[in-house]
Formats: C-alpha cells, sequence, structure tokens
C-alpha cells in the first residue's frame, strides 16, 4: 500500500493521479510487464552518491545508470549506486527498494534521464511493491521545481529486444 504522506502530498500540491493495484514487483522492469506498459515509461528510482551528495536519480526502467555519465551531469569526479543498507531510513513507510521519485519530499536533490520527459506520462513506485502511481511527466516536474535533467541512462544489457520497450535511439 502506498504511504498517506506520499498521496498527501500529490494532493496538497493539486496533482491528480491514478493509483494501480498489480502482483508484486521488485524491479521496475517487472513493474513494466504487470502494469503492461513499456519500460520506457516507468520511472526508476535509483539511489547514488555523487561526490558528498546522495541523490534519486529518475530513470526508465528499459535502462541502467550510466556513472561516467551522471558523474559529469552532477560535475563530481565519481557517481556510486547505493545498496540498500546505506539509505535505509531515508524513506519512512515505504518498503526497500520502493523508493519513489518525490526528492522534495524526502529532502534530497533529483536528477532526471531526459529520455522521461519524453513519455508524457509516468508510472512509478510509490513505496510498495504491488501498486504504482501514475501522473503526468509535467507535475513530477513541477514537484521537483525542475529537476537537473539531461542524459544518463544506457540501455539494459539484458532488456528484451521488443523494441516497443525501448527508448527512441539517442546520439550520445
Amino acid at each position: 500500500m502506498i504511504p498517506r504522506h506520499i498521496v498527501d502530498f500529490l494532493e496538497r500540491n493539486d496533482v491528480s493521479y491514478e493509483r494501480y493495484m498489480h502482483r508484486r514487483a521488485c524491479t521496475a522492469q517487472e513493474l513494466a510487464a504487470a502494469m503492461h506498459v513499456p519500460g520506457r515509461r516507468v520511472a526508476k528510482s535509483v539511489i547514488v552518491k555523487g561526490g558528498d551528495q546522495i541523490w534519486i536519480a529518475v530513470l526508465p526502467a528499459s535502462e541502467v545508470v550510466d556513472e561516467k555519465l551522471l558523474a559529469g551531469m552532477l560535475g563530481v569526479p565519481s557517481v556510486r549506486l547505493l545498496d540498500e543498507a546505506e539509505f535505509e531510513g531515508f524513506f519512512p513507510g515505504c518498503e526497500a527498494g520502493a523508493e519513489p521519485p518525490f526528492g522534495s519530499l524526502f529532502g534530497l536533490p533529483v536528477v532526471v534521464d531526459s529520455t522521461l520527459a519524453e513519455a508524457g506520462r509516468i508510472v512509478f513506485r510509490a513505496g510498495s511493491h504491488e501498486e504504482a502511481l501514475e501522473i503526468r511527466y509535467e507535475d513530477f516536474r513541477r514537484l521537483e521545481g525542475d529537476p537537473k535533467t539531461g542524459t544518463f541512462g544506457r540501455p539494459l544489457a539484458s532488456a528484451p529486444r521488443v523494441w516497443d520497450e525501448w527508448p527512441e535511439p539517442r546520439v550520445r
């Protein structure tokens, strides 16, 4: 179940949303399959450390963080993905691994892969592995105060080669 403070956050900020129950999905790709939506529309939250700052990196389920690209975007020497144990307690009321992309709610800066802006509407976990939310990307951008945006994702090597699951090719 989605924690009440996340729903309150959306309602306080006049964001319309849809809630969807689905079979348990522990990865963003599993969520895309459970929801029957392309992975490029599912926003996953990856918690990273760049320099001395912890960030929520938000990117499509069909991609993984390219740490070198993200470090360059953030202007830091390196970026590393954090283990769940390193950010335990940062997201009260949320299941581990189901962190929502709302850094403004949890006091963390957000960086977004620009591919998500093309989606129009995004689906994401909001504290639960069995329920998801869907909102307009523009509402997400507004909630996060126009977050730092750029290209830092790369396709999953193990992703299925179903072309409607992949983002449009981009020149890097």
